[in-house]
C-alpha cells in the first residue's frame, strides 16, 4: 500500500490522468448499458434494412449528403432533429431507425433525441459512413 501513496506523491499528473481515464472508461460503459440505442455494423445495418425494412436517417449536413449517402437514407440534419423537424420519419415510430453521421459521433447524439421523441427501435451506425463505405457497401448520389 505505501507504494501507491509513493507512486501518487511523486506522479500526481500521470496519477490524475490515470482516474480521469478510469471515470471515463466507467461512464461510457454505463452510459451505453442504460442508453435505448442499439449501436450496429454496417452488416447488421444491412440486416436491419433488408429483412426489418429499416429507414436509414442520415443527420450529416446537406454538402456531406451529396457527396454519396446509403440508398433510400432520408437526409434529416442534427439541428433538425433538436428542433424536433423529423417529418418525414414521424409515423414510423415502431419501425427500426438507423441513425448515420460520417463517423458514429454525431448520429450517436441524434439517436438520444430520437429515443425521446418516442421513437421505439433506434439504432447507430457507430461507424458511420465511413465504416459503410469501408465494407464497401452501396452508396448513391441521389
Amino acid at each position: 500500500m505505501q507504494e501507491y501513496i509513493d507512486f501518487i506523491s511523486n506522479n500526481p499528473m500521470l496519477s490524475a490522468a490515470w482516474v480521469v481515464i478510469a471515470v471515463m472508461l466507467v461512464h461510457s460503459l454505463v452510459k451505453s448499458k442504460l442508453s435505448k440505442i442499439n449501436n450496429v455494423n454496417p452488416q447488421q445495418a444491412t440486416l436491419l434494412i433488408n429483412k426489418q425494412d429499416a429507414i436509414v436517417v442520415d443527420v450529416r449536413n446537406a454538402d456531406e449528403f451529396k457527396k454519396g449517402h446509403i440508398v433510400n437514407a432520408k437526409n434529416i440534419t442534427v439541428s433538425q432533429i433538436n428542433e424536433g423537424k423529423f417529418a418525414a420519419i414521424e409515423n414510423n415510430k415502431q419501425t427500426p431507425i438507423i441513425v448515420v453521421c460520417a463517423t458514429g459521433t454525431r448520429s450517436s447524439g441524434a439517436g438520444d433525441k430520437l429515443a425521446k421523441a418516442g421513437f421505439e427501435q433506434v439504432n447507430n451506425l457507430f461507424s458511420g459512413m465511413s465504416g459503410w463505405t469501408a465494407a464497401n457497401l452501396p452508396t448513391t448520389k441521389r
